[in-house]
């Protein structure tokens, strides 16, 4: 079912260049944000809809600047819900059925403070967490955000790069 999420997401991009930068946007957007990001794991179309940058011309920075602002604002709304909501966060699903997942967020963040942010982004299961943990440990917000914009436009570049660079490779030995 999930990979006929990212073909149908991916074959609308192909069919409709112009939608590309909007379509990352939302794909970044709640790929990030605590509690969506389980349902909605967008890195695979992510790093197609890169692939097809490359192969239809479809203009890479404003892609590339949608998907980055897409996932701070996402970081942004998940640091905002655990600074407001901080401890009654663990009565909701689904860490109400994984109590050991905040105290270990929580000795993640107090272990790699800022870095862990940055760290955070590029692992599937801590990209939402690790700015909800950052909101319930009241993280200083401005550094959260230097954080949170610097490794956003990383990974969006990363992801997005990284299909378009495979792309390239499989053009070169063709």
């Amino acid at each position: 079912m999930l990979e006929e999420y990212v073909h149908l997401v991916v074959d609308f991009v192909r069919s409709h260049h112009s939608w590309a930068a909007p379509v990352i946007f939302v794909l970044a957007f709640l790929e990030s944000i605590a509690f969506f990001s389980l349902l909605i794991p967008a890195w695979g179309a992510l790093i197609l809809i890169g692939g097809l940058i490359a192969a239809s011309g479809i203009p890479f920075i404003p892609v590339l600047i949608a998907g980055a602002v897409g996932a701070a604002l996402g970081d942004w709304i998940s640091y905002s819900i655990g600074y407001h909501f901080k401890d009654r966060i663990a009565h909701v699903w689904p860490l109400s059925n994984h109590p050991d997942l905040l105290p270990r967020g929580h000795a993640f963040m107090d272990k790699w403070g800022v870095l862990g942010i940055f760290i955070g982004r590029f692992f599937g299961p801590l990209r939402a967490s690790v700015p909800l943990i950052a909101g319930t440990v009241e993280m200083n917000y401005w550094l959260f955000q230097a954080a949170n914009f610097a490794s956003a436009f990383v990974w969006a570049y990363v992801l997005l790069a990284f299909g378009d660079f495979g792309v390239g490779l499989v053009k070169w030995f063709t």
